[in-house]
């Protein structure tokens, strides 16, 4: 709700007043007090993750305060990865301004901290903080948002349309008019709020939407760009600030976050506040998934941190709280997961519109706020962990952390197996795992895409068919408390030259499936760029951060 204003504020006045962000890891003495008051949900890792700055800054206009510090409006924000292994990056808002769309391009050697920025065309509204996802098509949609410009008006826009990367162009996407605020509506509502909504793209390809104030969602067809609503009357409470956490069989699981208002105005928030619940998509109705055992949502702000399926078929859910439970897709059963550690600053850390990202050894990358809480919410300093199926692993934080907290932060997974933060700022990071931080764990091969068919003679600018198993991974594999989703399940074609070792990548599009941790056998078409060298090649597909094993095909 308030989590982005408060976020933004509290990073300026901490410039303003001298702050300098910390780099590297937290003292090793400070770990080790945590450690000893809270040891079964945090350890230092025998070794840590890294971070680098991008060596080429994105080139988004930001006001600088006189200290020079760069928390001033303008940066980088809701990243998405793009089917031809670019990443699409939103302008974080300077006074109206933040259509403004920019594209990372990896460098030849596959480089993200290298890479280059190119400005796309912009979207047709503004807007920040929305629903946003990559189609099976291979285009990009954004909706709803839920500020309009850098002032952090709250206004809930419903306005949203669809990127297509190919002519660079946007198509505006009608909102769903059926969308309605049940409760009286307060002032600074539109009438059909959508706002910082949450969604999903569904197996067959569908994207589900949820309206904000309301139980309302609805699915899109893209052919027609109408939607048909669902899942209304068996919703159990609002949809503010859940997430949609899609499940090996195509189904959709939710914590709920009780934001229902008594008369509009009171907040109906219980005693137990447990509960969750899985859309079917055949049915278009919500089902009860049992007690979370925790509460994970808080009473004020009713925020919710990022929910992930692993590839061991559980559901790794971390509440605002710091609580986390753990969700058996096989057992429908939940269990307690652990609690996110004390800060050094002595204040409980907290995931309030918190993101993740799955890494290809199955542990998941968290950003916690671990400062003072006021109005309900958490300030700097913002904290990085490992969860492993076990504890937290503390891990080494951002040059910005010092400002941020969990909102100001978004995570990536990208094709590499590393981990893209943004923050709002001109500062973009790479997190790259430790290969030794994993107790033992690897990238399994039964977690691999699996290439089935695929040809083996190749011409530049042309497209062919590839088939295979797990093309879209194990999960989503990134996510964001509600709205900012990035998820990762679709799957991206990567060619080396042997004779040079360059890295190109084909853009994929039309996907049969976006199901998860699927051993059906799927597809996907791919356009060999105009630019691939020609030669043997290694050709790999990549879904969440892992290639399959590698075949030698020719471009001719």
């Amino acid at each position: 709700m308030v989590n982005k204003y408060i976020t933004k504020q509290s990073r300026m006045l901490s410039a303003r007043a001298g702050a300098r962000a910390v780099e590297g890891a937290l003292p090793v003495r400070t770990l080790q007090a945590l450690l000893a008051t809270s040891l079964m949900s945090v350890s230092l890792s025998a070794a840590a993750g890294t971070w680098q700055t991008l060596k080429n800054p994105p080139p988004i206009t930001e006001i600088i305060d006189p200290s020079g510090n760069d928390f001033g409006p303008g940066g980088a924000s809701a990243p998405l990865l793009l089917t031809d292994g670019g990443v699409l990056i939103q302008n974080a808002g300077l006074f109206g301004q933040d259509a403004r769309i920019f594209k990372l391009t990896p460098d030849i050697h596959g480089s993200y901290v290298n890479g280059t920025w190119t400005e796309l065309a912009s979207k047709p509204f503004i807007s920040y903080a929305g629903a946003q996802a990559v189609l099976a098509d291979g285009r990009v949609i954004i909706e709803g948002g839920e500020y309009s410009n850098y002032e952090y008006d709250f206004l809930l826009t419903n306005q949203g349309a669809i990127y297509d990367p190919v002519a660079n162009s946007w198509t505006s996407v009608p909102p769903p008019l059926f969308f309605a605020d049940l409760y009286p509506p307060r002032a600074t509502f539109a009438p059909h709020p959508i706002g910082d909504s949450q969604s999903v793209v569904l197996p067959d390809g569908t994207f589900m939407l949820a309206d904000k104030m309301s139980h309302q969602a609805a699915l899109l067809n893209l052919k027609t760009l109408t939607w048909t609503e669902t899942g209304t009357s068996t919703k159990a409470d609002l949809n503010d600030e859940e997430g949609w956490t899609l499940l090996p069989d195509g189904r959709v699981l939710t914590a709920d976050c009780y934001t229902d208002f008594v008369f509009g105005l009171i907040p109906n928030y219980p005693a137990n506040p447990t509960h969750s619940e899985i859309y079917d998509p055949s049915t278009g109705q919500w089902s009860s998934a049992g007690s979370t055992i925790k509460s994970l949502t808080d009473p004020i702000l009713f925020e919710m941190g990022p929910a992930l399926l692993r590839p061991n078929n559980t559901v790794f859910v971390l509440g605002s709280s710091g609580n986390s439970s753990i969700y058996d897709v096989s057992s429908g059963r939940w269990s307690v997961g652990p609690t996110l550690p004390i800060s050094p600053q002595g204040y409980q850390y907290t995931a309030q519109d918190a993101p993740g990202a799955l890494l290809p050894n199955g542990h998941v990358l968290v950003a916690a706020s671990g400062g003072t809480a006021q109005f309900g919410y958490s300030f700097p300093p913002v904290g990085f962990f490992e969860f492993d199926g076990r504890r937290f692993i503390a891990e080494p934080s951002i040059p910005n952390a010092a400002n941020d907290v969990s909102s100001s932060i978004n995570l990536l997974l990208l094709p590499t197996g590393q981990v893209l933060a943004v923050d709002g700022t001109l500062d973009v990071e790479i997190y790259t795992p430790d290969a030794g931080d994993d107790d033992g764990e690897a990238v399994h091969q039964e977690w691999r895409p699996v290439i089935t068919s695929a040809p083996k003679m190749l011409r530049p600018g042309k497209s062919y068919l590839l088939e295979g198993i797990r093309l879209n991974g194990m999960s989503q594999a990134s996510a964001f408390g509600d709205e900012d989703q990035d998820a990762t399940n679709y799957p991206l074609v990567r060619l080396i030259n042997v004779a040079t070792a360059h890295v190109f990548y084909a853009r994929t599009h039309d996907h049969s499936s976006m199901a998860v941790a699927s051993d059906r056998i799927s597809s996907t078409h791919f356009d060999l760029p105009a630019s691939v060298e020609t030669g043997l090649s290694r050709f790999e597909a990549v879904a969440n951060g892992i290639a399959s094993q590698p075949q030698i095909v020719y471009v001719k």
